[in-house]
């Protein structure tokens, strides 16, 4: 536990997605969940299975094929003192639409504004554009905020998705607020699952620890996000080969493993032999 900081080991992110939840519930039973329009499908059963309510605001264009950051704003300058607003910290699942800098500086000016807690789902680190890059705005908004909630995983960016390793981190705005968020989080985590399983953790600690080992797989990653995306570039490349009329470049400048193509398909056998070519040349 740090000065404004308590972590807690979960089983992956979905864990600590579901104890960020009890610990919302129990410190605030009538708050509201905001969450992006779309996102994640599982985070609404995670989260809500705590009791808590949502709402939702916009956030990706269909038409633009970009973040409706004017229309989020507007939303989000009516969020509630108390309620909580749900952001991917990078690679947005699945729009792989994520915010600027300079959007993440309009966030954090309006959730102090209005008062409301900001929540991070945090599962993609390091592999949108490097391991700082893609925490710009979760630091930005732990520098700025007198409260954060954090949840981040293990899974992708270490490889350990069948060994359940994750964390949710509460930034406080006190020594003392630290301390009983920490005892509340703590019951709640015993409350559900005891203790998180080990291994995991244990392999991601001796990384962070060994020189090393820490720059190889630093290393690897970069690897990882160079090759995802290299093949988005390769992929607008080919439909532009294809000589498909549509401008597809969005794709390349969005993060991470997800994105929306908007293809409309016809149903003919042709239409299905071209699309499976073009996709087999990847």
């Amino acid at each position: 536990m740090g000065k404004r900081r308590v972590t807690v080991q979960t089983p992956g992110g979905c864990g600590g997605l579901r104890l960020a939840a009890e610990f919302i519930g129990k410190a605030n039973a009538e708050a509201t969940v905001w969450v992006s329009d779309p996102t994640w499908a599982n985070h609404k059963p995670l989260i809500g299975s705590a009791g808590l309510k949502f709402k939702s605001y916009p956030y990706y264009d269909h038409e633009s094929q970009n973040v409706k950051f004017i229309d989020m704003l507007k939303i989000l300058q009516q969020v509630p003192q108390g309620d909580l607003v749900l952001l991917h910290g990078c690679c947005h699942n699945p729009s792989g639409a994520d915010l600027s800098p300079e959007q993440w500086e309009a966030v954090r000016d309006v959730a102090l504004q209005q008062g409301f807690n900001v929540f991070i789902d945090l599962a993609y680190q390091g592999m949108g554009t490097g391991l700082e890059e893609d925490v710009h705005g979760v630091r930005l908004l732990a520098e700025s905020l007198p409260e954060l909630i954090i949840v981040s995983s293990c899974s992708k960016n270490f490889g350990l998705y069948r060994e359940r390793t994750g964390a949710v981190t509460l930034v406080c705005d006190s020594d003392e607020s630290c301390a009983t968020a920490s005892t509340v989080l703590t019951a709640a985590a015993r409350a559900n699952y005891s203790m998180p399983p080990d291994h995991g953790a244990a392999i991601v600690q001796l990384i962070m620890n060994t020189p090393e080992l820490r720059s190889s797989w630093e290393e690897e990653l970069k690897e990882i996000r160079d090759r995802i995306n290299k093949l988005r570039s390769q992929f607008v490349q080919k439909l532009k080969d294809a000589e498909i009329a549509r401008d597809f470049g969005f794709i390349e400048n969005e993060k991470g493993m997800f994105s929306f193509l908007g293809f409309q398909c016809r149903s003919d056998q042709n239409s299905h032999r071209e699309l499976q070519h073009l996709f087999s040349q990847f």
